[in-house]
């Protein structure tokens, strides 16, 4: 596994009309490039994860596994805005000569996408085998096949949407709420907000699971009157995110999931997903309450080349990064089914 760094020295213009005066990308590679440069899997990360793939979908990607840098050449970049290596909130803004933290600009996810082409340029990959992602990681992914359809073979999106919808919106500033309700939240330090970042978490949760998942996993077998199975589970998850994150990089990328709009300055969402040429892959999560397997329809109903599996998980919206065997199949699935097809299409060719 190697472990990288791009500096882009020049002004990047954001969409909101700010710009950041430089950025760095940290991202991860596994694998090497065939001779073709046909064999790149770029896989685009959630909210709070980093550019490790093998670490935080273990299940998927490794040697032996089924993306596997002894056959592909797997990469994946830490988004603007995280706190795992990219510029965000915590970096030093070199015209000011300190800390971004609240003034870090609002970037949303075609802006991630920008800085992400500006990479690929600079490594010189000029076409892209499978691009993938779950949730904040199928936003980007579904963004950059629309602004480069040509660019992308195969598409994967797990557990996301075209537009980020009201419902999720709301729980996003549900949890900016408790972020700034946090007395420390105002200060200029790495650690501002953590009590709040903690309650945030926890709202999060719930969305991120239901009602069945509680109820299998956190129900108390013992006739108890306190300290419930279900409250310390909220508090342990609530500690371990404020253990590995920072509140100013979880309150700028929620943000950033809100703007998500493909249709935005494109005549709509309906016109937008018609731009997509790449063979694609819609895995909705039947229990999802946040990324609902209605939003998966409409992408399905969008892409001109597409099919949809949806998969039948206990884990809501989490399940695209627990389910890890049934989305392996999935993906099999899906590439014997383009294989199939593109050997029917060589055999026409040649009879007719």
């Amino acid at each position: 596994m190697q472990i990288k760094t791009y500096q882009y020295n020049e002004f990047f213009q954001l969409e909101s009309g700010e710009y950041l005066p430089e950025f760095e990308l940290e991202y991860t590679i596994l694998g090497e490039l065939n001779e073709e440069r046909n064999n790149v899997v770029w896989i685009t990360h959630a909210l709070t994860a980093n550019a490790n793939p093998s670490e935080w979908w273990a299940g998927l990607v490794g040697n032996g596994k089924f993306f596997n840098p002894e056959k592909h050449f797997i990469i994946c970049v830490n988004v603007l805005g995280s706190c795992y290596g990219s510029t965000g909130p915590l970096s030093k803004n070199p015209l000011a000569g300190n800390k971004y933290y609240h003034n870090f600009p609002d970037v949303t996810i075609r802006d991630i996408v920008n800085s992400f082409d500006l990479l690929r340029t600079h490594l010189k990959i000029a076409k892209i085998h499978t691009l993938l992602g779950g949730s904040l990681g199928g936003q980007q992914a579904l963004e950059w096949a629309i602004k480069q359809p040509r660019l992308i073979d195969n598409l994967i999106l797990i557990a996301t949407n075209a537009q980020h919808s009201p419902w999720g919106i709301a729980f996003n500033e549900s949890q900016r709420l408790a972020i700034k309700t946090d007395s420390t939240w105002l200060s200029h330090a790495d650690d501002a907000g953590l009590k709040g970042l903690k309650t945030a978490r926890s709202i999060a949760l719930l969305s991120y699971r239901n009602y069945q998942t509680y109820q299998r996993t956190q129900a108390d077998e013992a006739e108890i009157k306190s300290s419930f199975k279900a409250a310390s589970y909220q508090n342990y998850q609530g500690e371990k995110l404020a253990e590995r994150f920072n509140a100013f990089s979880y309150y700028h990328l929620s943000k950033t999931m809100d703007s998500h709009n493909v249709g935005r300055g494109r005549g709509g969402v309906k016109k937008a997903l018609k731009q997509i040429k790449a063979k694609t892959l819609v895995v909705a999560i039947s229990s999802d309450i946040l990324f609902p397997v209605s939003e998966s329809l409409t992408l399905v109903a969008g892409i001109e080349d597409c099919k949809i599996e949806v998969i039948d998980s206990l884990y809501g919206h989490d399940g695209f990064l627990i389910e890890t065997d049934l989305l392996e199949e999935t993906f099999e699935n899906f590439y014997t089914t383009i294989q199939e097809r593109d050997n029917l299409k060589h055999h026409l060719t040649l009879v007719s």
